[in-house]
């Protein structure tokens, strides 16, 4: 095994495990939504707070199961001759989408993100509801560099799986997705 490859799996294997356990709070988040529900509509009770739980959670799936949905290939892309394509042929295309897009917007998101989520942090930004939301609007826009930093270290693991498969030092079979379970722990949520 090479060291890139080495690499490749380790942020395989780190994405895998940081998208199965945030895909327990899509679980979380509807309990909590129906609790809100029922305490509104049924006993007129309102909580801001659980309500921003909400909103967090939210954030979380989507910013943080970003490069989890890359490694199982379940992003959408236009498929009009990807789809048709040999596995060389995907390879290549998954190299040039790497390098020409995803890393490119995966930096300028860090690089933008950056600022604004250090002034969140200098002055610990909270809820703009005050004491009634939660005091941690910082720790909800650190998930953004977070997003960044995980999808672009995805893409760079794509793009050394598709770099080896040309090389031929990974099967060209098992190309279209790194869609292989990263462990044989077997499927998990």
């Amino acid at each position: 095994m090479t060291s890139l490859q080495g690499f490749a799996e380790s942020v395989d294997w780190l994405n895998e495990r940081i998208g199965r356990a945030i895909a327990w709070l899509t679980l979380a988040m509807i309990l909590l939504q129906f609790v809100v529900v029922i305490l509104r509509y049924v006993f007129g009770i309102g909580s801001v707070m659980m309500q921003e739980a909400i909103v967090y959670m939210h954030a979380s799936v989507f910013l943080g199961g970003a490069a989890y949905t890359l490694l199982h290939n379940g992003h959408v892309r236009c498929d009009i001759f990807y789809s048709d394509a040999s596995p060389r042929t995907r390879a290549i295309v998954d190299l040039i989408g790497v390098f020409l897009f995803l890393l490119p917007m995966c930096i300028m998101i860090f690089w933008v993100s950056w600022p604004y989520v250090a002034n969140a942090w200098a002055v610990l930004e909270g809820s703009p509801e005050g004491r009634l939301g939660i005091p941690a609007v910082f720790l909800l826009k650190t998930m953004i560099p977070v997003f960044a930093l995980l999808l672009g270290l995805q893409a760079i693991s794509m793009a050394v799986h598709a770099g080896l498969k040309l090389a031929g030092l990974e099967g060209l079979a098992d190309l279209d997705g790194f869609t292989k379970d990263v462990d044989d722990e077997g499927a998990g949520l």
